[in-house]
């Protein structure tokens, strides 16, 4: 017995437009070897926190760089391959290499970053130095 998903944005009037949204904008934007993975970004009085959801990852998966104050963040996760005992029928979570970059303000602690990967979330602490205050007022003319 074959399993097919049905999806109902296929039927109905804006099945064309989604179509055409999906190829134009999908095909563009990922590569089949490449995906996005989803990202929040929190601000404390003491830090600023940043959580990747990247599930089924093991922490050495993960390649983590500052440079010239932007924090980048790699990693990959291959699909496991079809065998003779296992015969996929979905795969909706994500495969294949990810990169994220985030330019951090000039106010943070460079060597007081933490990161933590814990329950499919990759976790950067990055603390902020209070001796680096980042104000400035401008006046209008």
């Amino acid at each position: 017995m074959n399993l097919v998903k049905r999806n109902p944005e296929w039927f109905g009037p804006a099945s064309v437009d989604l179509l055409f949204d999906r190829f134009f904008n999908d095909s563009l934007q990922k590569s089949p070897n490449a995906f996005s993975p989803k990202v929040d970004i929190a601000e404390t009085a003491s830090a600023f926190e940043i959580q990747v959801a990247v599930p089924g990852f093991s922490k050495g998966d993960f390649n983590i760089d500052l440079k010239d104050g932007k924090l980048s963040i790699a990693g990959e996760r291959k699909l496991e391959k079809e065998s003779k005992e296992k015969n996929f029928i979905s795969i909706q979570t994500e495969y294949g290499k990810f990169f994220k970059s985030f330019q951090l303000p000039d106010n943070i602690d460079e060597k007081g970053i933490e990161a933590a990967y814990e329950n499919g979330i990759l976790a950067l602490r990055i603390p902020k130095d209070e001796t680096k205050k980042v104000e400035s007022k401008i006046a209008v003319k």
